[in-house]
C-alpha cells in the first residue's frame, strides 16, 4: 500500500484545527486549519468523486461540517 504525503499534511492540519479549537481557543484559525486540511484529500485523489465509496465521501463532508461549525461559533457565538 503506497501511503501518500497528503495524508500525512491532512491528519497534522486536523490535529492543528483541534489544537486551536480546544487548547488555545482561537476557533478562528481552527476553522482555517481544518479548511486547509481538506486541500489535501487523503483518499484516491484519481478516482472521480461518483466512483468514491460512501464513506469516504461521509469523511470528507463531516470533515467540512466541523469546519463551518467551527466558522460559525467564531463568529457568532464568540463575539467579544
Amino acid at each position: 500500500m503506497k501511503t501518500s504525503f497528503n495524508k500525512f499534511l491532512y491528519i497534522g492540519f486536523i490535529l492543528v484545527g483541534l489544537f486551536q479549537a480546544f487548547f488555545s481557543k482561537d476557533y478562528m484559525q481552527a476553522a482555517s486549519s481544518f479548511a486547509i486540511g481538506l486541500i489535501f484529500d487523503p483518499f484516491d485523489q484519481e478516482q472521480k468523486w461518483n466512483d468514491r465509496p460512501t464513506w469516504q465521501k461521509a469523511v470528507l463532508f463531516v470533515h467540512l461540517a466541523v469546519a463551518a461549525a467551527f466558522f460559525g461559533y467564531a463568529i457568532g457565538w464568540n463575539d467579544k
